[in-house]
């Protein structure tokens, strides 16, 4: 009878039913058994998966089969981050209603990832879009606004005039939209913002906790949050009761200030010039800078441009007065929008005074004291003794400093502070398909927020997309509504909320993702949370991860959970590379899953993703590599139908076994202990998949042998050709439980516990040891691991390859290195 061929098509479906009418994968609560919160970053409905996308599935589902074969009670959900810009694009450009269009993408992505084999507890699934998620949304922005971590304020944003849109600093990428790389512009609107600048120190502090997330991420949250220490300073402007207020890391350079510099934002530049004779001059520069991108005016590079306002202000370190200048390098964005010019110690400064014509004035000498503002070709940004400072010259500048502020303080016009590069999350967009932002606008109460039992605001359908504006506006029944304080009439904001506040929470809510009561059940979130593994891109270090840190945070000080921090554990897997390229829909570059599936079957797929790079690496896509993998898993099949009589039928297992079967208990241990360290310790896929061939190889060449045809060895085989349907598991899940039924075993492979391993029995019986005679390699020979350098040395010298060589010659040096090496040199 010939053995039947290797099939997915006919497997892999029939395993997937079975799968789900079990309902082998839903988890509850288990308060006797340790809980594991396996999680991939939910992805965006596009409705198009490509074997790009399937990458973070492939390692997460692994890994969460790998544990619940290890006894872990595993919580593995899959959900839809499913507001956002493609949907109501697809709305204007195709006529279609964007609810229809994200769930129409929702279920061909489901039926990809289902046929993929991934272990989900689809009966955890939810989806942004649905009113009984982003009702939520509502609640926890209510429950912010109670706290004043929610607050609306005219401010100047970033504006995209083609999404038609504001955009947060985060989502500005080298001055162009994040979505569709459009010149981002600045204007000042209206916006809701979310305060988790008062988080700022906590967020910062708390990464030092996060030992199992990759540095690389945490670096780039230092950098965004960016705590700097130093000074705030009060500057009074002369002939007015303006004052301007600056930050700096260095207030030891104070008495070296000749001119100060406003943003083209600074809300006092108008003011100053008002009236005066430069005010065409300045608001034409002003508003020249304002269509300039963020990457260009804080562009290092760049010849820095400014314009003379004509007002001055007083240095209060020297009662001198000195220039405000507009400067297109100056930001509100950072610090206070307002830089003092210290030209002789920073070089920016330096280059704008000597192009403006500016004073230099040295405060801080060099060692050789060589210092002289006129013939100085660059600033001098070293340490040294300060002069020209009042009563702190000759001292030491850095020494100096924290007396300095205290000088400061005593006389009035500065103190110590702390700045952040981080600015509040603003969260306003002015589009139709996001959450609904729950607060009207009532003439007689001013901002009234929607009632909780009236919550979710749900987006209407009478709107009409045209691509420009806000469609929300254009829905009478939506803006029109009545106001819950007064019952007078109210107009409804209009703006919705940005789909980050959607994936800042959504892990919570996995927990129990009915839960009426709550953003999630308090109880069940305390057993689950935090998230012990999450995976995902890189790209999402400063965006997602930053605000779901910030929304976990908050989250606990409303007492919902007692849980700091969202996620333990975080992999970035590496991108799949493809011709040279990012595999993606814009290169023309992908490899449909699908079309995948329909070749060679998902388990193929899979065992490709995970054996052809370490997660965290970039991954070459490779058509052989993939036929590879499919010859692998069709030689695993092959290897375990054709024996299948090995496991009928018990064996006298009286006397020992011999070495044949010895060598391949030791081979089967030795597997078990690779792949569970691989997978445990250090998350190395790759070199797991890679154990497994070898154990493949080694039951293979015992079978062909006749190795088997004895008790022992029949014993050593079954119980090889069983391990090896196990360790497969958690990378061909379908061909795993075929075999697994094949053999005799109960259902299912993933309700049965891991392999053990003795590590004693995972070392090799003998060594090979390598003869070197003037260093070179003449022969080789096996030796159990702790035979005696004595014993090492005389049967090195008794192989006749080596005889031959020394020989009546002279030995001069005899040297062994245990269990790998005899060397020996003669003339």
């Amino acid at each position: 009878m010939s053995t039947p061929r290797y099939s997915p098509r006919e497997i892999e479906p029939r395993w997937q039913e079975r799968w789900a009418k079990t309902g082998l994968y839903a988890v509850r609560e288990d308060p006797q058994r340790q809980k594991f919160y396996c999680l991939e970053m939910f992805p965006y409905p596009s409705g198009e998966l490509h074997m790009g996308h399937m990458r973070n599935y492939a390692i997460g589902d692994a890994y969460a089969r790998f544990l619940r074969m290890r006894g872990y009670n595993v919580l593995y959900p899959m959900g839809y981050d499913a507001f956002g810009l493609p949907a109501e694009n697809a709305a204007i450009t195709r006529k279609v209603d964007p609810a229809q269009w994200t769930r129409g993408s929702i279920e061909r992505m489901k039926k990809v990832q289902k046929r993929m084999g991934f272990s989900y507890d689809w009966d955890r699934t939810l989806a942004t879009c649905e009113p009984e998620y982003y009702r939520w949304n509502q609640w926890i922005f209510l429950k912010f606004l109670e706290k004043d971590l929610a607050y609306r304020r005219a401010a100047p944003v970033n504006w995209c005039p083609s999404c038609q849109t504001v955009l947060a600093n985060e989502q500005v990428e080298g001055g162009g939209c994040w979505r569709c790389s459009s010149t981002v512009e600045k204007r000042d609107l209206e916006q809701w913002f979310l305060r988790i600048t008062a988080y700022a120190d906590e967020l910062l502090a708390d990464l030092d906790h996060l030992h199992q997330w990759p540095e690389r991420v945490k670096v780039m949250q230092r950098n965004w949050i960016g705590r700097s220490e130093g000074a705030q300073i009060e500057f009074e402007v002369v002939g007015s009761g303006q004052r301007i207020s600056t930050f700096t890391t260095r207030p030891d350079t104070v008495f070296g200030i000749t001119y100060m510099v406003l943003a083209a934002e600074h809300p006092l530049v108008a003011e100053l010039v008002r009236g005066t004779p430069r005010e065409a001059k300045v608001l034409s520069f002003v508003n020249e800078v304002k269509g300039r991108s963020l990457i260009e005016r804080t562009d290092e590079t760049r010849e820095k441009e400014g314009v003379d306002t004509g007002r001055t202000f007083i240095n209060p370190a020297n009662g001198e007065a000195f220039p405000i200048y507009v400067a297109d390098y100056v930001v509100m964005e950072y610090g206070t929008g307002a830089v003092m010019g210290v030209p002789a110690h920073d070089q920016r400064d330096f280059e704008f005074a000597k192009k403006y014509g500016l004073p230099v004035r040295v405060v801080i000498q060099d060692p050789e004291g060589s210092l002289e503002p006129g013939t100085m070709e660059c600033a001098f940004v070293e340490d040294g003794a300060m002069v020209n400072s009042g009563p702190f010259d000759g001292r030491p500048n850095r020494d100096a400093m924290p007396d300095f502020i205290r000088y400061m303080e005593k006389e009035g016009w500065g103190s110590a502070a702390v700045s952040y590069r981080l600015r509040d999350w603003l969260i306003s967009r002015q589009r139709y398909w996001g959450t609904p932002i729950p607060v009207v606008y009532c003439d007689a109460c001013g901002i009234v927020p929607v009632p909780e039992d009236q919550l979710p605001v749900v987006l209407p359908s009478d709107v009409s997309f045209t691509g420009e504006g806000n469609p929300l506006q254009t829905s009478a029944t939506f803006v029109g509504t009545t106001c819950p304080s007064c019952s007078g009439p109210a107009r409804r904001e209009t703006d919705t909320m940005d789909t980050f506040i959607d994936s800042s929470h959504y892990f919570f809510r996995y927990t129990d993702p009915h839960y009426d009561g709550g953003p999630f059940d308090p109880e069940k979130a305390s057993y689950w949370m935090p998230v012990d593994q999450y995976i995902g891109g890189i790209e999402h270090a400063i965006l997602h991860l930053l605000y779901a840190r910030f929304f976990t945070k908050g989250l606990r000080d409303l007492g919902l959970t007692e849980v700091g921090e969202p996620f333990s554990r975080l992999l970035t897997q590496g991108m799949v590379i493809k011709d040279g390229a990012k595999m993606s829909k814009s290169m023309g570059n992908v490899v449909p899953a699908e079309e995948m599936m329909d070749r060679y079957g998902a388990d193929t797929a899979r065992v490709f993703i995970l054996f052809a790079s370490p997660p965290e690496k970039e991954l070459e896509w490779s058509d052989q590599g993939v036929e590879g993998s499919f010859r692998f898993l069709s030689r695993v099949h092959r290897l375990i139908m054709e024996n299948l009589a090995l496991f009928r039928g018990g064996a006298d297992l009286t006397g020992e076994p011999g070495r044949e079967a010895r060598a391949l208990v030791r081979v089967r241990h030795m597997a078990v202990m690779r792949v569970t360290e691989d997978i445990l310790r250090r998350f190395q896929f790759n070199t797991a998949i890679s154990a497994v061939m070898e154990l493949v190889n080694e039951l293979s060449r015992f079978l062909a042998e006749g190795k088997a045809e004895d008790a022992h060895g029949k014993a050593a085989a079954c119980d090889a050709m069983r391990t090896i349907i196990a360790l497969i598991g958690p990378f061909a899940p379908h061909l795993a439980e075929e075999l697994w039924e094949a053999s005799g075993m109960e259902y299912s492979l993933f309700n049965t516990p891991w392999p053990d391993y003795d590590p004693e029995l995972a070392v090799s019986e003998t060594v090979e040891i390598v003869v070197q005679v003037n260093g070179k390699v003449r022969a080789r020979f096996e030796a159990v691991p702790d035979t005696d350098e004595e014993a090492l040395k005389e049967k090195a010298l008794s192989l006749p390859r080596v005889g031959e060589f020394v020989e009546g010659k002279q030995i001069l040096k005899l040297v062994v290195v245990p269990g790998r090496l005899v060397s020996v040199v003669v003339r």
